[in-house]
């Protein structure tokens, strides 16, 4: 069962309100900071991200310092996170064509990022939201993919197709922190087994593909 756009809206209006400090997870002071931290939190969690890039970000402070680094020094700050050794061979080459492109500057819109090695529509989606406060989409991860379905906010597996029909039944303004109000319900009741008798949209939510619930 898929919402209406009205249920739709209700639906994130009661999420919103049960998590009104939903953020976004990863540190960060500058884009290119962002823009490293989202490449490294790919299949690995955030807690891991967030506890090796204090001394990443204090040995390479700028697009330039990414890309003049050896690989096999960048590897021993990163070792914790999953595949490190690709991430550093990505985070490299993002910021070569940083530096050749843009100046060593992170670009302001959706196309310019897509284009940088290793950058999909998400992760430009997080990077626009987050280091600059521009809003055209909404990120779609793991998260996203998992309850946009079992809440009835799309039938779609593809996260472009799932963030299309996000964008079409929610108005704008809850596009820039949908992603992460869904990441804390996730974590704290839609589980696995949700907790639909402590859920604030428990009788909005078509619980599809829920089996057993709490």
């Amino acid at each position: 069962m898929l919402l209406n756009r009205s249920d739709a809206v209700s639906l994130a209006k009661g999420l919103e309100g049960r998590y009104k400090d939903a953020k976004y997870y990863l540190n960060f002071k500058t884009p290119v900071d962002l823009l490293v931290a989202a490449i490294l939190s790919a299949q690995t969690h955030d807690e891991v991200v967030n506890a090796v890039t204090p001394a990443l970000f204090a040995k390479y402070r700028a697009a330039a310092d990414y890309a003049r680094a050896d690989p096999e020094e960048l590897i021993g700050y990163i070792r914790r996170v999953s595949f490190a050794g690709t991430k550093a061979k990505n985070v490299i080459s993002t910021c070569k064509a940083l530096e050749e492109r843009y100046g060593g500057k992170v670009p302001k819109t959706m196309e310019e990022l897509v284009e940088l090695p290793g950058i999909g529509r998400k992760t430009a989606n997080t990077i626009l939201i987050n280091a600059y406060g521009i809003v055209v989409g909404i990120p779609v991860d793991t998260w996203v993919i998992r309850l946009s379905q079992r809440l009835g906010l799309s039938a779609n597996t593809k996260p472009e197709a799932i963030e299309a029909d996000l964008m079409a039944l929610l108005p704008k303004e809850y596009w820039h922190n949908f992603a992460y109000v869904l990441k804390r319900h996730g974590k704290e009741l839609c589980k696995d087994v949700p907790v639909c008798s402590k859920c604030p949209v428990d009788r909005i939510c078509p619980k599809n593909g829920v089996k057993k619930r709490l």
